[in-house]
């Protein structure tokens, strides 16, 4: 019987604090209310209204942790104090939980994205919304975080070991044991105690805004706004940054990534942030930050049966798959590592929802002298083709200090019928694996062409297979000559 009266309760006490509302606002405004519609809610337990009058319109809000609306009441005095652009608090009455804000429109910078966006590039006008945005960061991060009060933090006042080890057991707990991965629960401790350490090495005394995602950005007239901040405490300025540049379904390119990241470290690096040293640990926050989100995915939609936060595990996972390959994490993470790869190789965590990835074709051509080509996302290197049975320029004199590139090694290899039976034979083989993949929302397939020295027929093949994909598939093509443009070591953004 317990069951049934709090059910019978909770539309009650809701009521009554929808007439709290009601009355906060007559109090304040000495006004009639002409409409009070209540808002799409978010993950969080929180209400929120859009109260209108005939001259105003205003958000009121019922918060059921009254912890948890101070501190978003009071970081938003702070703030607005500071010259941040957040909501105004007008009125609060923190007894009852209730407060009433700023109205900022329905605009949030994900919704002008999905508005912009027709295909997988960002375009130019949702790229200078995410600087604009970014422009703002530091000075939460620094200029507002030194003369924040931090009592009014919640849970935590900062991002400590225990509030990481939250994280990582929510990750662990909510989410690797409901997606049924398979791990060694000491194993898996240890790398989380390895992991802490590295993290916790960062300089953490900025303010970090905690939820820092494009849901919680408000465009107003093409301006940025800021809300929902009242999880913040001290820590690292890289775990903002991750946050945003890193949101699963914000689906971010990683070219975007990294205009996006420069930008955001060279304002900066106005305030005195070193470059190398902010990305030594840059990468470590971002696997945290997407465990994080993979624990609330796991709770809301494994746990609870909200089936719509599983959407976002396909793009998650994405972005594991690439910093499996391109992120920098110095320190040794054994059993996470493993866990990783088996999450990228799933096709199950793919298949949430109507998501489509899009698969990434990775071409290169290489010098069977200089070895084959590294599997640098551990799938096991997928197709590589012989070319040294092709008839080969290279031995004729004026074609020598040519590559494939060049129009008349292009000429000749096109004449040759034996190159173009080979690639006939290479799209009949290629073709049917794109298409499996793409159906199975997998990202990567990694085709290589080798020759005797990697200049001139693995160069042509490998040409002619990216034009072929990106006509026939309109896919994503990265092509690397080994042999004639080496990657170079760089600070992976």
């Amino acid at each position: 019987m317990p069951a049934k009266k709090a059910e019978l309760q909770a539309p009650e006490t809701a009521a009554i604090s929808e007439d709290n509302l009601k009355a906060l606002f007559k109090k304040t405004f000495s006004e009639e209310i002409a409409d009070f519609t209540p808002l799409k809610g978010d993950a969080s337990a929180r209400r929120l209204f859009r109260i209108k009058s005939a001259g105003r319109s205003v958000i009121g809000a019922v918060g059921p942790d009254r912890l948890e609306n101070t501190a978003f009441v009071e970081f938003s005095r702070h703030f607005k104090k500071e010259g941040l652009p957040v909501p105004a608090i007008y009125s609060a009455d923190l007894s009852k939980n209730i407060y009433l804000e700023e109205d900022l429109g329905d605009m949030t910078l994900f919704q002008f994205m999905l508005k912009e966006r027709t295909g997988p590039d960002i375009p130019e006008s949702v790229l200078a919304a995410y600087k604009k945005t970014i422009d703002w960061l530091p000075a939460f991060q620094m200029r507002a975080g030194k003369t924040l009060d931090y009592k009014y933090c919640h849970p935590r006042d900062s991002f400590d070991r225990q509030s990481i080890m939250w994280d990582l057991n929510y990750f662990k707990y909510y989410f690797l044991r409901l997606s049924k991965i398979p791990f060694s629960e000491q194993k898996l401790e240890d790398d989380f105690n390895a992991l802490t350490a590295f993290l916790l090495e960062a300089d953490t005394s900025y303010f970090i805004y905690r939820d820092f995602q494009s849901r919680n950005i408000m465009l107003r007239d093409g301006e940025p706004s800021f809300i929902d901040y009242q999880g913040g405490r001290k820590g690292a300025l890289q775990y903002d940054v991750a946050s945003l540049l890193y949101d699963a379904k914000a689906d971010l390119p990683p070219e975007t990534r990294r205009e996006l990241l420069a930008h955001y470290l060279k304002g900066a690096g106005a305030s005195g942030v070193d470059k190398a040293v902010f990305m030594k640990y840059f990468h470590a926050y971002v696997y945290i930050r997407i465990m994080q989100a993979l624990g609330a995915y796991g709770l809301r939609g494994f746990y609870e049966g909200k089936a719509h936060f599983l959407q976002s595990v396909p793009y998650a996972v994405r972005n594991i798959e690439w910093l499996l390959r391109r992120g920098d994490v110095p320190v040794k993470m054994p059993e996470l590592t493993r866990i990783f790869k088996s999450m990228a190789a799933s096709s199950y965590l793919r298949q949430f929802g109507s998501t489509k990835l899009g698969l990434t074709a990775r071409l290169t051509s290489f010098s069977y002298r200089n070895g084959l080509p590294s599997d640098d996302k551990g799938h096991g290197g997928g197709f590589i083709f012989d070319c040294r049975f092709l008839p080969n320029p290279g031995r004729e004199e004026k074609y020598a200090p040519l590559t494939g590139r060049d129009a008349e090694v292009i000429s000749y290899l096109a004449a040759a019928p034996q190159v173009g039976a080979f690639l006939e034979n290479v799209f009949s083989i290629v073709d049917p694996a794109v298409e499996n993949y793409m159906s199975r929302n997998f990202t990567d397939l990694m085709i290589s062409f080798g020759c005797t020295g990697g200049r001139h027929r693995s160069v042509y093949c490998a040409e002619q297979l990216k034009k072929h994909l990106a006509e026939k598939y309109k896919m994503r093509v990265e092509l690397q000559h080994r042999e004639l443009e080496p990657l170079a070591k760089e600070t992976r953004l």
